[in-house]
């Protein structure tokens, strides 16, 4: 930790709606704010310097040695200034491999990673914000749960801060660090649970935010979570989650539902070993199961060790959340069924080749390939499925199978969500994103997964094909949807395009698209009633 005395400045800013309007700039300003563990400060580095960033903010204490696979533990405060001008360590996980469009840089990994970080464009730090009270857009990464960090190039906060919020991105914990049950856990744990504790240090950063957010401008009573893939399944597991109750007012999914048949922390249902057998499943790997104390054992292993044998075994890919009578009192799905879920507004959406870099490598390449495929997995349904999603040829085999990989994974689940919202009584917008962006490989990826990122934080001239005028436009007007719903709750209004709340008999929705944003109605409709039927099938097993 560095510490240094503070440097005392002062400069200006002027909100209009949602949109920041910038006067003459002071280069030195005071960036020292008091947090609840003690006082930071950051820096003015990107494009505009009205914007502060606080990166490598604690939030919770290293989750190592002891802490390792218990629920995340406050930080101890420290004396002095710390200075917050670097991102942290990411949580330990295997990189992507070569040639994925997800490859990064890599970052030096510790399992002293539980920090986030903070973009403001608010002209002073008060201990309430009253002076400004911005709407505050707390970001959680995607990566399968198992990848990824709030440090990646295209979620640097500065343009969303511009145009009037505060920014906040987090880190949780991944993988066999993030979501390992076991029963020697369950039994220490004060809630006889284990697992989800990735889940659980989401939380603990929205707390976080809640206490110490005004002290950016930001205001504690007006947040949004949002995130893509795994970040958007976190924000459908939160909107669930009886512990995140008040912790934030709207979310925003791009990408990713939670409405799949779920584990269970002690049984075996719907074809799946329960959350603790997977844990007994890694504690063998890494052969510790034979110890006097196996969790003891499993706890003195380095976490590189532990991301290895994580990767042996493909069951390790079931360990994310799961239902364990305390994060999770039942399914996901029956919690929104019952209208049980945190009743907030939410914008929710998918893109249109979801598939293309996720799953192309699993395609069949032929009709009986994927016949078989098909009747092993729909049984009763093959048929219905077929006439969904029709082949007559070894040609059509992999745009069927993208297909109903995309409407499976995501475009049903996004609709899920908004209509299990609609039902309870809370206000859902729908979006399609079907903009194919103009990479060098466009004509095979398409609108591929997370590929509109870039435009929601507008950030364009981060990515490899740059901003040319009608992809900037793009970017700066679902940018600021966002940022009109994190706002209001409601992405109209200030000149943007009319966006219909979602209603189950119309199905409306709003499509970013390649010529212009449009209104649509029933996306996908026979496919996604399909997989209603599916979801229905594999909810009434077991």
């Amino acid at each position: 930790m560095r510490l240094r005395r503070p440097i005392v400045a002062s400069l200006s800013v002027a909100l209009c709606f949602v949109v920041v309007a910038h006067a003459a700039w002071a280069l030195a300003a005071d960036d020292v704010v008091q947090v609840d563990a003690g006082a930071i400060s950051g820096q003015r580095v990107g494009n505009d310097p009205a914007i502060r960033v606080y990166k490598g903010i604690p939030f919770a204490a290293a989750p190592v040695g002891k802490l390792r696979w218990q629920p995340p533990q406050p930080v101890a405060s420290w004396r002095g200034v710390r200075e917050c001008t670097a991102f942290s360590s990411i949580c330990p996980q295997l990189a992507y491999p070569a040639g994925s469009v997800y490859v990064q840089v890599p970052q030096p990994q510790s399992e002293d990673c539980l920090y986030l970080n903070v973009w403001t464009g608010a002209e002073k730090a008060t201990a309430d914000g009253a002076d400004e009270k911005r709407p505050v857009m707390v970001w959680i990464h995607g990566g399968a749960l198992t990848r990824g960090s709030a440090s990646i190039p295209f979620y640097d906060g500065e343009a969303l801060a511009r145009k009037g919020v505060v920014l906040v991105s987090i880190n949780y914990r991944l993988g066999p660090f993030g979501y390992l049950a076991h029963p020697a856990l369950t039994k220490e744990s004060a809630h006889g649970s284990s697992g989800n504790y990735g889940v659980l240090d989401q939380i603990a950063a929205l707390e976080w935010v809640r206490k110490n957010i005004g002290a950016f401008g930001g205001d504690p009573q007006r947040v949004t979570i949002f995130g893509e893939s795994a970040g958007s399944w976190s924000v459908c597991a939160l909107v669930a989650s009886p512990l995140a109750k008040g912790l934030f007012e709207r979310a925003i999914g791009q990408s990713g539902g939670c409405f799949a048949p779920m584990q269970y922390l002690k049984l075996a249902r719907h074809g799946a070993p329960s959350g603790e057998e997977v844990g007994e499943g890694l504690a063998k790997i890494l052969g510790c199961d034979q110890a006097a104390d196996p969790l003891e054992a499993m706890r003195a292993k380095t976490a590189e060790a532990l991301v290895a044998a994580a990767a042996k075994d493909p069951a390790q890919a079931r360990m994310r959340a799961i239902v364990d009578g305390w994060v999770f009192p039942q399914e996901i799905a029956k919690i929104y069924a019952d209208g049980q879920q945190n009743l907030v507004p939410v914008l929710v959406g998918s893109n249109a080749d979801e598939g293309t870099s996720l799953a192309g490598a699993m395609a069949p390449t032929s009709m009986d390939g994927f016949l078989g495929a098909t009747k092993k997995k729909f049984g009763d349904l093959t048929e219905r499925f077929l006439k969904v999603y029709p082949t007559t040829s070894d040609s059509d085999v992999r745009e069927a199978f993208l297909h109903s990989f995309r409407d499976e994974r995501f475009t049903w689940e996004m609709r899920t969500w908004a209509r299990m919202m609609q039902k309870a009584g809370a206000k859902s917008y729908l979006y399609y994103f079907s903009h194919v962006p103009p990479r060098p490989d466009a004509a095979k990826l398409g609108a591929y997964h997370a590929a509109e990122i870039p435009y929601v934080f507008n950030n364009l001239s981060k990515t490899p094909w740059g901003n040319s005028p009608s992809e900037q436009a793009l970017a700066e007007e679902m940018s600021a949807c966002w940022v009109c719903f994190a706002a209001n709750g409601d992405p109209n209004g200030g000149g943007l395009p009319s966006w219909s709340a979602y209603d189950a008999e119309k199905e409306t929705y709003l499509e970013f698209g390649n010529a212009k944003i449009g209104t649509g109605a029933a996306l996908l409709k026979a496919e996604c009633d399909f997989f209603d039927a599916y979801a229905a099938a594999k909810h009434a097993e077991n």
